[in-house]
């Protein structure tokens, strides 16, 4: 089985039938034996749309039990007796803000700070050792959070997780060695349920790969090797942590580091994607990755005091504590909605969407389409190309804000119920029209 990145470039969807006109142009362009797991549109204008879509290969039996990611289902109304809010920040498209070694966990703790659930997903608050996901946080793989927005997934809320974690065999022992040390350190400190690890003495390839428009993507081969041991084990755990080795150029970690690097995209979270999308569309469970470091030589490396952005990076030899954590009480999916359950949250749930400017996907798409208003936050050095102006959002659903306090503002501005453009100045006139008298009036008269 293998995972691979596709470019492809498919007419602009008409307003009126988006996900019908991306599916089956999607569909069109791939092979009978390809199905795809992850899809961003990278560059937009009224002509076409140049899209990123991730592809799972070679697995007829397996694939046969994906759903369609373009599948939708309208929301049946929006549930206002709770705040709830989707924080999106992409993996590997070089956002200031979040695009890095957990740096959006600060904007996290701000989002959750006014609102009763915050979903969220393992980038933002996923800082090797460290992991500050408020109490009141869903921690959601990505894929899943497109689902939820879709209408055709709901989350429901556990006290804990049966976390298996999967570890590669490396040459040097000390790495897996370590990363059974950091479950054990999970029992001993989180109370973490870790029923079992699995050593692959024959693991799957990840290879990190950069694509055309500067994301950072990846290659996994031999992906049946780990969905054989998932469903080896399926009755004795309830989420996945994995600790698998990458495959990178071995100066991308001190470039990465260096000083120079401001402008480079963080090279693990694309193919890590990649990977949990994938687990998720096929087994439906919580699943998150961290990189296992590849040689004593790179563990070794003096990259002295480095951007805050990525100084947890720089002080961890695991990065997997941040999984554990988060996983430990991820909520499950559920297929389908559960309007009224108050112990699932569906598209019904969903106040509002918050995510860089220009990271058109599903969830932007599927908000779009269900209601939900989105609050687009600028962000300089995100790699997407696409205006969110072009799509056809109702007057009061799209706000652009120039940072993540202004967003924060525009969210609570939403759940207070009053009018974004009441707080500006100067305030507009009040639109005034007059209603044409028709002949049957004039005649009644």
């Amino acid at each position: 089985m293998l995972i691979t990145e596709r470019q492809l470039k498919i007419p602009t969807p008409s307003p009126e039938s988006l996900f019908p006109s991306i599916s089956e142009e999607i569909t069109r362009q791939l092979g009978p034996d390809e199905t795809p797991i992850r899809f961003v549109v990278t560059e937009s204008d009224e002509k076409e749309y140049t899209c990123e879509v991730g592809v799972l290969s070679e697995s007829a039996s397996r694939a046969s039990k994906i759903k369609s990611i373009f599948e939708f289902q309208k929301r049946p109304y929006e549930n206002v007796n709770e705040f709830n809010v989707a924080l999106l920040i992409p993996t590997g498209v070089g956002c200031e803000l979040g695009g890095h070694s957990g740096d959006g966990g600060a904007v996290a703790r701000l989002f959750a700070s006014l609102a009763d659930n915050l979903i969220t997903h393992p980038n933002v608050v996923n800082a090797a050792d460290i992991n500050e996901l408020p109490d009141n946080g869903l921690y959601v793989e990505g894929s899943l959070i497109a689902q939820l927005l879709m209408g055709t997934v709901g989350l429901r809320k556990v006290r804990a997780n049966r976390v298996m974690l999967i570890v590669d065999e490396h040459t040097e022992p000390f790495f897996h060695d370590l990363s059974i040390n950091s479950a054990s350190a999970a029992r001993a400190s989180l109370g973490l349920d870790c029923p079992l690890v699995v050593k692959l003495e024959n693991p799957a390839i990840l290879r990190s790969l950069s694509s055309p428009s500067g994301r950072a993507v990846g290659r996994i081969e031999f992906f049946e090797r780990l969905c054989d041991v998932i469903e080896s084990h399926k009755n004795e755990f309830d989420a996945v942590a994995l600790s698998t080795l990458i495959n990178i150029p071995t100066h991308f970690h001190s470039d990465y580091f260096g000083p120079d690097s401001e402008d480079m995209v963080n090279p693990w979270g694309g193919v890590e994607a990649m990977l949990t999308h994938a687990i998720s569309s096929i087994y439906d469970i919580p699943s998150a990755h961290a990189p296992m470091m590849n040689s004593s030589e790179i563990m070794n490396l003096d990259v002295g005091i480095v951007d805050p952005r990525k100084a947890a990076e720089a002080v961890s030899t695991t990065y997997l504590h941040c999984v554990l954590k988060g996983l430990h009480s991820a909520p499950h999916p559920v297929a389908g909605q559960h309007a009224g359950n108050s112990n699932i949250l569906d598209a019904s749930d969903v106040s509002c969407l918050v995510l860089p400017d220009g990271c058109l996907g599903l969830p932007v798409i599927a908000a779009l389409e269900q209601g939900i208003p989105v609050i687009a936050v600028r962000d300089r050095h995100c790699r997407m190309k696409n205006s969110f102006s072009d799509l056809p959002f109702e007057n009061g659903q799209l706000y652009f804000a120039e940072n993540y306090h202004e967003a924060a503002g525009i969210a609570l501005s939403l759940k207070a119920g009053i009018s974004v453009c009441s707080l500006k100045r100067p305030l507009s006139s009040t639109k005034v029209i007059c209603s044409e008298v028709t002949e049957a009036q004039k005649n009644y008269q």
